[in-house]
């Protein structure tokens, strides 16, 4: 008995041990990356981790804790979840004695590996030995079950900025489940890795053309501008029955900083989300999902690479401001971050996208200019036929455009003035 006890013991600290180190590692991978970028973008390296930007979760362990005293705290966490010096927040939360009950965490899972779109089940958390609750699973709104033992949510994920990573859909119906439930609201704010000045990209059509999904629950144009502090205002102040919502502010962010201004570290926030470069590319690139045209998953890069096997003359793409596309051949590969990529194992000719001007970029503009140029190739396909377009942006607008033979800039006028009216109505929720 008592020597299966002491195996027992063992085997869990072994399985502790893995789990430290499969963390340690990943944050190593994610500070590397972060020390290539800055030197691609030649930032000096020893401006890694002197932060301008101090995160609220950074605010919560210099003491900001009157909130959560003698409250029960369910954590909406994930792996980039941490204070500038690299700590996460279960770490922060339990470590100046906060009675943290749950961890819930969104697409991804709790350490940001799972593929996208993997079904992610509920467990336990092998280092601190918390409850995890998945949002990505069977349910992907905190049901009053999961909510019953708590007084207090606490969202701290890094967002993307753009409409159709899920992060921001999670944020919106944790906020409804917690106004439904009775539950307080706290967001530790994150910036924008696109800065909150950019605003680009087409609004949502009303839910009987396009129906509600979980990458299209946000309001506003694509790339919205807003920290996902100031999103939950806005959502807060447009429900029926708001949440009891606050917001730990940043300090030191400004709506002209993309993430390479902030002086943080990118944690890598899903998988194939690896740099700020590829977050800054995404809004765009992220359309190619809607397509037969790998967007680079099964690479070192995704989307910064994108290509097809039928691509057999690689055409010069008509310049997008504040990008420069170099043609590459590559095979993208299986990988626990994309175990079935487009084109798995083929040769690929295509293009590699180096970003040139972080404050001229038009992600959403480049991702157009793409469609229009690739759309026109014979052995192009819409997956869905063209559906999973109109899924991704909410409308089907822009489909019907590229069908129609709209220039890429008649494309992008039609959405100037949904921008200056997204400008007016979303002043209420500013913060920064």
């Amino acid at each position: 008995m008592n020597k299966n006890r002491t195996q027992r013991r063992k085997d869990a600290k072994t399985q502790r041990n893995k789990a430290l180190t499969e963390w340690l590692v990943l944050v190593c991978v994610s500070v590397l990356t972060a020390a290539c970028y800055q030197v691609i973008n030649e930032r000096p390296i020893e401006e890694i981790g002197t932060a301008a930007v101090e995160v609220g979760l950074d605010r919560v362990a210099a003491g900001h804790t009157d909130t959560f005293q003698d409250k029960r705290i369910g954590l909406i966490v994930h792996a980039a979840s941490v204070t500038a010096d690299g700590r996460h927040a279960i770490d922060v939360f339990q470590g100046i004695d906060l009675n943290v009950v749950s961890l819930l965490t969104p697409e991804h899972g709790l350490r940001s590996r799972a593929a996208a779109g993997e079904h992610i089940e509920s467990g336990k958390d092998s280092i601190s030995g918390l409850p995890v609750i998945s949002l990505y699973g069977k349910h992907r709104k905190p049901t009053p079950e999961d909510l019953e033992d708590l007084d207090i949510l606490v969202f701290d994920l890094q967002g993307a900025g753009v409409r159709f990573y899920t992060y921001v859909s999670t944020l919106i119906l944790s906020l409804e489940a917690a106004a439904e439930n009775g539950l307080e609201f706290v967001v530790l704010d994150r910036p924008n890795p696109l800065g909150g000045d950019r605003i680009e990209g087409p609004i949502s059509r009303e839910r009987d053309v396009v129906p509600s999904s979980f990458v299209n629950l946000a309001p506003g144009p694509l790339v919205h501008g807003l920290t996902l502090g100031e999103m939950a205002r806005f959502v807060n102040q447009t429900m029926e029955k708001p949440a009891r919502l606050s917001v730990i502010e940043m300090k030191g962010w400004k709506r002209t900083m993309t993430w390479t201004d902030t002086g943080l570290t990118w944690v890598p926030p899903s998988p194939n989300l690896r740099s700020p470069e590829a977050a800054l590319a995404y809004p765009g690139t992220g359309l190619l999902e809607a397509t037969n045209v790998s967007e680079g998953r099964g690479t070192e890069r995704p989307f910064l690479i994108l290509g097809a096997p039928w691509i057999s003359e690689i055409e010069p793409v008509p310049s997008v401001p504040g990008f420069d596309l170099e043609p590459i051949i590559f095979t993208p590969t299986a990988s626990p971050a994309a175990p079935k990529p487009k084109s798995l194992d083929q040769e690929c000719h295509g293009w590699t996208i180096r970003v040139t001007d972080q404050e001229m970029a038009q992600p959403y503009q480049l991702g157009v200019t793409l469609l229009a140029t690739l759309s026109k190739l014979p052995e192009f396909e819409w997956r869905r036929d063209g559906d999973a377009l109109t899924w991704l942006l909410g409308t089907p607008r822009l489909l019907e455009d590229l069908k129609a033979g709209k220039t890429v800039q008649q494309i992008l006028d039609a959405d100037l003035a949904d921008h200056a009216e997204w400008r007016k109505e979303r002043e209420s929720a500013l913060l920064y």
